[in-house]
């Protein structure tokens, strides 16, 4: 019997299949969608020029720049290229509107904010932005623009609420550099940390509790030192080279040894959970995206942190991860929560920074984040903010073609929303300083 004849390839076949009805609702839900966004667009040409460049994005083209997008439409390319490139429209008020309609559609209190960078390869050298520096998408170091990205995940959905171009430092405090650019005067050089926590700030009021990315942030003192002023729990991976100490280890006092010197010494993450025993690890199931339950062990424990001989007297809670695979894979990540936070309900919040990784991929596969030949800072962010738009009614359509919470192929129940669901520590309440502060509000 063929493989397709299969019961359960059957069944994932007839789920696959679009009707003519789909695809026309499709078409009016983005006429309707669009009239949320078009009236930040002063000028009704700038409005039709939105419309098409969008509906282009979600089209099947094979290549989603402005040309092939103005063919389709039968337009002349000039006037569409100078509206994503160039012309005086807000892209910031768009994304504010965009955050509005995304607290509108998927608010939820235990969401979590995801921080992450995405780089954009280029040959030339004209872009703004563009320098030799490490690039993910190639995995080394090599000529592209690289942008910071913020996305809200929650149990309903997972959308982009923030982008940010970065500019190297030598990069942007060169005159030159910046006038061929068109970077705006009031742009100077920050960190893709500082850069990180000004778009966490943009979406303060999306309901939350938690922040989380990768160790690019986590490894930044100064980023977990300001989560914390803000108030934010967070759950932020870290290399293997970070270094604790453990603070519920003590030092046998020998005979006059001075009681200051009874704390652990500090040493790295992957020497210090290599030596764990056994009876420290919880044994935990999760769910793996399509790869379905698997099993792995977590430890926490209250650390300090240190880093450039400097201690960090904060206490936070450090969080190892490893696969029961004959190779384990092993991760660590430091959180900031109250102790009462299970262990389980940090793995879950740890295990949504993934979720970004798969908006970059569908942007990319399939709103053509990363096919534009835009070279000014204005013109980045206008191709992105569309693309993201574009992005964004995506996932809206997801979910109603799905249902209310659809899984990662719109069928209601195969959702990898909450890789812990089945565990009842992950349900239990959350005690976080954010739900404390409010509360004493």
């Amino acid at each position: 019997m063929s493989l397709l004849k299969q019961p359960p390839a059957r069944v994932l076949l007839a789920d696959a299949k679009v009707s003519e009805a789909m695809v026309r609702g499709c078409t009016e839900h983005l006429a309707g969608f669009l009239q949320r966004y078009l009236p930040v667009f002063g000028r009704k040409e700038q409005r039709q020029h939105a419309a098409l460049i969008v509906q282009g994005r979600l089209s099947g083209l094979e290549r989603k720049t402005t040309e092939p997008i103005a063919i389709q439409a039968g337009r002349h390319r000039k006037p569409l290229q100078n509206f994503v490139g160039a012309a005086p429209w807000d892209d910031e008020a768009l994304m504010t509107e965009v955050r509005r309609h995304v607290r509108a559609e998927l608010a939820d209190p235990h969401a979590v904010l995801v921080l992450d960078n995405s780089g954009f390869p280029k040959k030339g050298t004209d872009s703004c932005g563009v320098d030799r520096q490490w690039c993910g998408r190639l995995g080394k170091i090599d000529n592209c623009q690289v942008g910071v990205f913020l996305v809200y995940a929650a149990r309903g959905g997972t959308a982009p609420v923030g982008r940010r171009l970065y500019l190297r430092e030598a990069w942007a405090n060169d005159p030159e550099r910046r006038r061929v650019g068109h970077v705006p005067a009031e742009v100077t050089f920050q960190e893709k940390w500082q850069i990180g926590a000004a778009l966490l700030a943009q979406a303060a009021d999306l309901p939350h509790d938690w922040v989380a990315g990768d160790d690019e942030f986590g490894r930044i003192t100064a980023f977990r030192r300001l989560l914390r002023q803000r108030q934010e729990c967070y759950v932020l991976d870290v290399p293997a080279s970070t270094w604790v100490r453990d603070l519920t280890a003590r030092v046998r006092r020998r005979p006059g040894q001075p009681r200051r010197n009874r704390q652990q010494p500090f040493e790295r993450v992957d020497g210090w959970a290599a030596r764990q025993p056994k009876s420290r690890w919880q044994q935990l199931q999760v769910r793996d995206g399509e790869k379905g339950p698997r099993d792995i062990e977590a430890l926490c424990v209250p650390v300090h942190t240190k880093a450039d001989s400097r201690i960090c007297r904060a206490e936070e809670r450090l969080l190892v991860i490893r696969t029961r695979d004959a190779q384990p894979e092993v991760s660590f990540a430091l959180c900031h929560a109250d102790r009462g936070v299970p262990v389980a309900e940090l793995v879950r919040v740890k295990l949504q920074r993934h979720r970004i990784e798969e908006v970059f991929a569908q942007a990319k596969g399939e709103v053509g984040l990363d096919h534009y030949e835009v070279r000014s800072w204005v013109g980045w962010h206008h191709h992105m903010t569309l693309s993201l738009l574009a992005l964004w009614f995506l996932v809206l359509e997801r979910r109603r073609l799905g249902g209310k919470n659809p899984g990662p192929h719109g069928r209601p129940g195969a959702s990898d929303r909450d890789p812990l669901a089945a565990s009842p520590r992950a349900r239990a309440t959350r005690h976080c300083p954010r739900d404390q502060s409010r509360a004493a509000a």
